[in-house]
């Protein structure tokens, strides 16, 4: 069976809710069904395929030909496989909790918002709230891996409970602000502001960072346990699965918050 493909006929005026448009959701339906579902775009309801030439037959494996216009692309995903080419809109992997989601393109804010499984792989940049939380709650990435090649905006992992983000490129203002558990690595630079309200988890550093007097440096040490969570990386489609080096300066905070976080900066 070929791949369900959906292909933009042109670019949508209005953004699209693209929620419905997953492995989970399609695996029962003809392609008759699919091309009659109802997708919102702006204030009213439309055809899918009034919006997307759509062929394929494969349900386990969607690809979707896509622009920043797309909304919820991935969400909620339980399984399966989704891959996107074309930059993607908000929420890109809201809430998705298997499965595996590539994205060949940009994202643009709150992708893998409030995630709890999967894998999320960014081939490109990330937008704000990268595994953050919905505004107005408290509970942002809970699990799950995401990856991105590029660089990702301001605020990643903000009240990150579990799971692990790594960046190959930079991270902006208030990288991993009000953190509760988890892995967050960027191998660029990052911004101001860097663990603001910090409580625990840990940030691998490839570039010493601008700190706030609430962090504490805790010397240069050599930590075994470093090696088991890079045998955990092997496998994965990123730089991150060639770390080996496990000395490191260490780095406490937010001490203002009581916080236990630790910030493990390598080649220093």
């Amino acid at each position: 069976m070929s791949a369900l493909t959906f292909t933009l006929k042109t670019n949508p005026k209005q953004s699209v809710d693209m929620s419905p448009i997953t492995p989970n959701l399609l695996a029962d339906k003809t392609l008759t069904e699919i091309q009659a579902m109802l997708l919102q775009c702006g204030n009213q309801k439309l055809r899918a395929d009034t919006l997307f030439d759509i062929t394929g037959s494969d349900a386990k494996d969607v690809v979707i030909h896509s622009s920043e216009k797309l909304n919820y692309l991935g969400a909620k995903l339980e399984r399966g496989i989704i891959t996107i080419h074309g930059n993607a809109g908000a929420y890109l992997g809201l809430q998705m909790k298997s499965g595996t989601l590539n994205l060949h393109g940009n994202a643009a804010a709150f992708a893998a918002c409030e995630m709890t499984g999967g894998l999320l792989h960014i081939h490109g940049n990330a937008g704000d709230f990268l595994g953050g939380a919905l505004p107005g709650d408290r509970k942002g990435i809970r699990g799950g891996t995401v990856l991105v090649t590029g660089n990702a905006g301001d605020r990643v992992g903000d009240q990150m409970r579990r799971g692990m983000i790594l960046i190959e490129g930079n991270a902006g203002s208030y990288c991993a602000s009000r953190m509760l558990a988890g892995t967050i690595g960027v191998m660029g630079k990052t911004d101001a502001y860097l663990g603001f309200g910090m409580r625990r988890g840990t940030l691998l550093l490839f570039n010493s960072p601008a700190l706030s007097p609430t962090i504490q440096d805790c010397g240069s040490h050599t930590l075994p346990f470093l090696k088991l969570m890079f045998k955990s990386m092997r496998n994965l489609p990123s730089k991150f699965a060639q770390l080996e080096n496990n000395r490191v300066r260490r780095l406490a905070g937010d001490i203002a918050v009581d916080g236990k976080g630790e910030f493990l900066v390598f080649g220093e």
